[in-house]
């Protein structure tokens, strides 16, 4: 088939491949001038299922929205009636039974997704910034004990967890800061981390190799689709040189908090919002002082992880403005967990120069698993809505996708991210 993939994030570009190497003619689209601008450009970096155990096992409680302990989530403002909606949908969500199902859709794409990427960076020989090993630190019992449901289930689900004493942590991360409280940390195997972008742009060219072609600084401002013998679906695009239209066969649809806009006039409602996520790097000032891989800090929900002869610390998700004043705070915020873990880990004072700070809004649905496959408008298909998780679905999400498009069964089921669990 001729396809269109509308965004060159880490999922289009994944997807792009995926539908490449299984023989279709793809088109990427995407308004930046070249691949992982956005979302996918300073992200946490974290690939390895179970990451996310503090932050998907933390109360979806109207307390912990607005400041008080335990939330993955802040809001950035005063919501509008749309953002209250979604904000409502993300509480029931957080009601144990339901919960539980949504993880466990999750834990399994992020698990498929993992042997999925190591498949391509074997087969590939790709050559990108990644460590071994991930910590999550509790600063208290009540922190690990929000999470012990979702440690059970990792645990179920076939998941290596190793509940570690503050000694056993230490004696894995050396470079942890002695006297911050540490109640226990819980150690997950394989590989915790990798450069997102790095990933994408190699990705991209190996795309390129299968034939996929790539139109940047082209901005798509509308989708139709008509009825006929077969589907036909046609991108209203913008190029710098002028106005173009494409036709295809169909289109896969991965782009973020835009991809609202462009399926509303097919009737599509997507309950999508931004969140916003923050991130530093810095060059490591001195490597005995950094972190050997990977750790997480359940209660602020903050990762610090080492990528080569850099650090980054990331988490803050904030939904509501776009970057502001509160932003500032977030990065703030983002320092002092790295002050409290890792102290002399990152060459900050005096070169800030050299520190990236970055913002980036991450399109997030209000249940948590992403979604992935056809819609009832013939021949649109979403790739989208993975919030924080992105990096960690991407690879599972794309080779799931181009399965089903192919007619096969994928190798994990999809029915939790089927697009008509929200009526598309």
């Amino acid at each position: 088939m001729r396809i269109g993939v509308v965004g060159a994030g880490v999922v289009g570009i994944t997807t792009a491949y995926e539908l490449a190497l299984d023989g279709h003619e793809v088109t990427v689209f995407d308004r930046r001038h070249t691949a992982a601008e956005e979302a996918s450009f300073a992200n946490g970096s974290l690939v390895v299922p179970g990451w996310s155990a503090g932050l998907i096992g933390a109360p979806r409680t109207w307390q912990a929205l607005l400041g008080g302990p335990g939330s993955p989530l802040r809001l950035g403002g005063v919501p509008r009636t749309a953002q209250w909606r979604w904000l409502w949908q993300w509480h029931v969500g957080g009601r144990p039974g339901v919960h539980l199902a949504l993880q466990r859709q999750m834990l399994a794409l992020m698990a498929y997704s993992q042997e999925r990427q190591g498949d391509l960076d074997a087969m590939l020989k790709l050559d990108h910034d990644r460590c071994q090993g991930l910590l999550l630190l509790w600063r208290t019992g009540q922190d690990l004990g929000r999470a012990q449901a979702t440690l059970e289930l990792m645990r179920e689900m076939g998941l290596n967890t190793r509940l570690l004493s503050p000694e056993e942590a230490r004696q894995r991360e050396p470079a942890l800061r002695a006297d911050t409280p540490l109640h226990g940390a819980t150690e997950l195997e394989g590989e915790a981390a990798a450069n997102c972008r790095t990933f994408a742009l190699l990705l991209r060219s190996e795309a390129q190799r299968l034939g996929c072609r790539f139109r940047f600084a082209s901005s798509v401002d509308r989708l139709s689709s008509t009825n006929g013998p077969g589907p036909s679906v046609t991108v209203h695009h913008e190029p710098t040189e002028g106005t173009a239209a494409s036709a295809f066969d169909a289109v896969v649809v991965c782009a973020g908090v835009a991809s609202s806009g462009l399926l509303r006039p097919l009737g599509l409602q997507l309950p999508l919002q931004a969140v916003y996520g923050h991130s530093i790097s810095a060059p490591v000032r001195e490597p005995m002082d950094a972190p050997v891989a990977a750790v997480v800090d359940a209660q602020r929900h903050v990762s610090i992880v080492r990528l080569g002869q850099r650090v980054r610390v990331a988490g803050n998700a904030r939904l509501g403005k776009p970057p502001s004043e509160r932003s500032a705070q977030a990065l703030q915020q983002l320092y002092r967990v790295l002050a409290d873990w890792f102290p002399g880990a990152a060459q900050l004072g005096g070169q800030r120069g050299q520190v990236q700070e970055w913002h980036g809004v991450q399109a997030t649905l209000p249940d948590g698993p992403p979604l992935i496959g056809a819609t009832r408008v013939r021949g649109i298909w979403l790739n989208l809505g993975h919030g924080a998780h992105g990096w960690s679905m991407a690879c599972g999400s794309a080779r799931a996708l181009a399965d089903s498009m192919a007619g096969r069964s994928p190798d994990l089921d999809l029915s939790g991210c089927a697009p008509a669990r929200f009526g598309l």
